[in-house]
C-alpha cells in the first residue's frame, strides 16, 4: 500500500472525528505564517493555532520568494490578514548546501543547467529571518501597516525565540 492509499484511509478517521465546521474563509487571526516545509515543524500546534486561525505559507527554507509575496497579497487583499510571522528553524536543511554545488549537482544528476536559479540556502538561521523580514518591509505590495515579526523555531526543544 502506497503513503497516498494510508493518507486517504487515515482521511476517513479524521472526517469522522472533524464534523461539519462551517470555518469562515478569512483566518480568524488575520495573521499569515511564512514557514519552511520542514516535516519536524509543525506550525499549528506550536502556535496553538486551530482549523481557521491563520494562513501557514510553506517553502524549502521559509523563504520569502515572489510566489510567497503573491500568496500574502492575496493573503492580505483577498482574506483580511494584518500580521505576518516569517518562522525558520534550526537545523534547516537550506543550511546544508551552497548554490554553485547544488547547481553542478543537478546538473550531473538531471543534465539541466540552472546556473542563473538561487535555491536561497543560508548558514545564519536569524539572520535569513532579518533578510526575509526586510524583502517584506521593501515589498511594494506588502502596506506599510502590516505587522511584520520573526523567530527561530527549535526543533529539538520546540520552543521559540525571537528575532529583531
Amino acid at each position: 500500500m502506497s503513503y497516498f492509499e494510508q493518507f486517504m484511509q487515515a482521511n476517513q478517521a479524521y472526517v469522522a472525528l472533524h464534523g461539519q465546521l462551517n470555518l469562515p474563509i478569512k483566518p480568524k487571526t488575520r495573521v499569515a505564517i511564512v514557514t519552511c516545509m520542514d516535516s519536524r515543524l509543525h506550525v499549528a500546534q506550536a502556535l496553538g493555532l486551530a482549523l481557521g486561525d491563520a494562513h501557514i505559507l510553506r517553502n524549502a527554507g521559509g523563504r520569502v520568494t515572489d510566489d510567497m509575496i503573491r500568496s500574502l497579497v492575496i493573503s492580505q487583499q483577498q482574506m483580511g490578514t494584518r500580521e505576518i510571522v516569517v518562522l525558520h528553524h534550526t537545523d534547516c536543511g537550506a543550511q546544508t548546501f551552497q548554490n554553485e554545488e547544488f547547481q553542478e549537482h543537478l546538473k550531473t544528476e538531471l543534465g539541466v543547467d540552472v546556473s542563473g536559479q538561487d535555491f536561497l540556502p543560508f548558514q545564519d538561521v536569524e539572520e535569513s529571518v532579518r533578510e526575509d523580514m526586510q524583502l517584506l518591509r521593501e515589498s511594494p505590495l506588502i502596506p506599510d501597516d502590516v505587522v511584520i515579526s520573526g523567530a527561530v523555531y527549535d526543533v529539538d526543544t520546540g520552543s521559540m525565540r525571537e528575532v529583531y
